[in-house]
């Protein structure tokens, strides 16, 4: 009779909000409230909330309350909100300048000339060839991290090196400390692989040390992931007082470090990495989806040899190799100097796109670094942000919420705009909409 009363809750309520009865934005009663209301157990009425939260039509909040959420507004689970075709995208970082079709075109033909065409159609060896993991070492330098060819190993972007760090380095329960705010990604990954995030408050200069130090004291942390160079979604960079830390803490808990930085590039003068401070524990993780293209799934992962073995079990065991074609057009892009004229490129695009916001957005309490391709955007304690965000989507300009992010129980109030994917000349129009939106939920 419970479970019947239990889903006889969970359905009236799911209908009542589907059909607008129960407005979004409403506080909906406390749990003990609901509990007395339906004549259910508290748990039970907890239960009635966390479904309704799973299926999205529900948002709870840490001392706030549980509130209706905008069904108008795709439910983002743990993945960032997928851009519609018609809609100025602010949501995916999509980061291209001119002449990049051309490059490809070109690079196609240089390629079909070669006399190499043969091997690129057989199996490669699981990282990667010698002579291209070579290549990707000498890039890795200008990325203050020197280690021989033999330590990289070529994957299919960042998402599939994060990948294979978790599934070759560590075990279903294993607990990760991650930020409190983190890539959406990694979530997915560690939610497959049944790993434990534990949250750990970010600010300013990135990892709460202090905050990660007594995690490691009050449990058995086996790893942690980190973003140290331009953090996304907050664009924070850890100064280099602070890396020498975390290093110190994982070398005192003996914690795998998984050093993620696609955005690395963005940064201006390279700070020294992790992996370079802690090399016997740190798998470097770093692709060239965001400074050439996300479609060349190229991605490439270095770390001490005594991770190597179980790190290529892990690639063969979910995608064997890297394809040999995209490969060959990514080391002679890095050999030729394209990847490093790319990347001066998308900084001084950055600083373009920056200066758009501070005009149409100054006054608003932005989170960002000079050089990113996003904006954090906290709201006040009265705005909704998949209200607001909803209100965009019908205005045609799509927007990320906090709730991709984050991984504590409570959600900020908060917004990511990304700046990489709008045309340089709609981004204004599309970032007053988003003024605009903001300023009228808070009227």
């Amino acid at each position: 009779m419970g479970l019947v009363r239990y889903k006889q809750v969970v359905d009236a309520l799911a209908a009542d909000i589907r059909a607008g009865r129960l407005r979004p934005a409403t506080r909906l009663p406390t749990h003990r409230e609901l509990a007395a209301k339906y004549g259910l157990a508290l748990g039970t009425a907890t239960r009635v909330y966390a479904e309704l939260e799973a299926t999205g039509l529900v948002v709870g909040e840490t001392g706030r309350g549980t509130f209706v959420r905008d069904p108008s507004y795709p439910h983002p689970g743990a993945d960032l909100t997928a851009p519609q075709a018609s809609a100025i995208d602010l949501s995916f970082n999509n980061p291209s300048v001119p002449g990049q079709t051309e490059q490809l075109r070109e690079a196609l033909r240089q390629l079909a000339a070669s006399g190499d065409l043969e091997s690129l159609l057989h199996y490669q060896p699981y990282g990667g060839r010698p002579h291209e993991r070579a290549i990707v070492a000498r890039h890795l330098q200008s990325r203050l991290l020197k280690v021989p060819g033999e330590q990289v190993l070529i994957v299919n972007g960042a998402q599939h090196g994060m990948a294979i760090a978790a599934l070759g380095l560590l075990q279903p329960g294993d607990i990760v400390a991650v930020d409190a705010l983190t890539y959406p990604g990694f979530r997915v990954l560690a939610e497959r692989l049944r790993l434990d995030l534990a949250p750990v408050p970010v600010g300013p200069e990135g990892t709460d040390l202090d905050a990660l130090q007594r995690l490691c004291h009050a449990r058995p942390v086996r790893a942690i992931y980190t973003m140290p160079t331009l953090h996304n979604p907050l664009g924070c960079v850890m100064p280099a007082r602070a890396r020498g830390r975390l290093a110190m803490i994982a070398r005192q808990h003996d914690l795998l470090v998984i050093e993620d930085a696609p955005y690395a590039y963005l940064a201006g003068d390279a700070l020294v990495p992790i992996a370079a401070l802690a090399p016997e524990r740190t798998v470097y993780v770093s692709s060239l989806s965001k400074n050439v293209a996300t479609g060349l799934r190229f991605g490439f992962v270095a770390a001490a040899p005594a991770l190597v073995p179980a790190l290529e079990r892990a690639i063969r065991a979910t995608s064997w190799n890297t394809a040999g074609v995209l490969t060959a057009i990514a080391c002679a892009w890095i050999e030729d100097g394209t990847v490093a004229r790319l990347e001066a490129e998308k900084r001084a695009d950055t600083a373009r796109r920056q200066a758009l916001v501070t005009q149409v957005l100054g006054g608003l309490p932005l989170v960002r670094h000079p050089h990113s391709y996003f904006v954090w955007l906290p709201l006040s304690d009265d705005q909704r942000a998949d209200r607001i965000a909803a209100t965009l989507l019908q205005r045609g300009v799509t927007v990320s919420t906090a709730e991709a992010f984050a991984t504590t129980t409570h959600v900020p109030q908060a917004l990511r705009v990304a700046l990489g994917s709008a045309p340089l000349e709609e981004l204004p129009r599309a970032l007053a909409l988003v003024r605009q939106a903001v300023e009228q939920d808070s009227s």
